[in-house]
């Protein structure tokens, strides 16, 4: 059973940084592209980076560009995203998801989502 699990979430003061996980099982993920989502309350569920299965493709949100940087260690199962210079806009659940092959598929092109991890930035 495939299985996407999201850690590293948490409160965090702006300008500070957090570093997500996303780590899978049932499934090897180095076929795949691996997206990050995020959904701030009330909001849709918006793409903030993508990476494709050997990292030769990266994509980034404009709101994130140069503040965040999408990894991925093959070996390990697992995707980082490691967030720098945080603001209060990026408050929401973050979630990794997986199924295209290639970056720039909206979010009901991905077949499989984890549950998400809250990031909040307040002071």
């Amino acid at each position: 059973q495939l299985q996407l699990k999201e850690s590293g979430g948490g409160l965090v003061q702006p300008g500070g940084s957090l570093r997500l996980s996303c780590a899978a099982s049932g499934l090897n993920l180095d076929r795949y592209a691996i997206g990050w989502f995020r959904q701030a309350p009330g909001k849709e569920r918006d793409g903030v980076s993508c990476i494709t299965y050997n990292g030769g493709t990266i994509k980034y949100a404009d709101s994130v560009k140069g503040r965040f940087t999408i990894s991925r260690d093959n070996a390990k199962n697992t995707v980082y995203l490691q967030m720098n210079s945080l603001k209060s806009e990026d408050t929401g659940v973050y979630y990794c998801a997986t199924g295209p092959l290639w970056c720039g598929v909206p979010a009901s092109g991905y077949d499989y989502w984890g549950q998400g991890t809250q990031v909040t930035v307040s002071s």
